[in-house]
């Protein structure tokens, strides 16, 4: 995965944004969308690009567009570095597949103790049943 290549296959629009600013947010374009289409990037190789389209399914549109957006600052400047930097944790983050699992088994002791209880529930059952006269 190649970073610079992805930030160059990245859009960026922007938006009036709400929050702070008063007036200066009301005129000005500050928020940052960010459109990055997985389908299309060349910076990605399949094996990432099909792990990311199942992880990231929730947050991708019919497309499979991932958009991400910025307005937590008032500059415009630093919303656009906000969400730069969101969206290559995000692709770093999702990008790795997990390592398969290893079973695991119990333990000799887990399993004596589950077999110590077992009888002792058991006894204490027939402990409340009447007594059986077998002569």
């Amino acid at each position: 995965m190649n970073t610079s290549q992805l930030i160059e296959e990245v859009e960026f629009n922007t938006t009036t944004s709400s929050g702070p600013g008063g007036q200066h947010a009301n005129k000005t374009e500050t928020a940052v969308e960010l459109r990055w289409n997985i389908n299309s990037s060349q910076a990605i190789s399949e094996k990432e690009r099909f792990i990311l389209l199942e992880k990231l399914s929730s947050r991708l549109t019919k497309d499979n567009v991932l958009i991400i957006v910025a307005q937590d600052s008032r500059s415009q400047h630093k919303n656009k570095d906000i969400v730069i930097k969101r969206f290559l944790e995000l692709i770093k983050k999702n990008a790795k597949q997990k390592p398969p699992r290893k079973k695991t088994r119990p333990s000799k002791m887990a399993k004596l103790k589950r077999l110590n209880s077992k009888k002792k529930t058991s006894e204490k059952k027939a402990n409340r049943q009447k007594p059986r006269l077998d002569y």
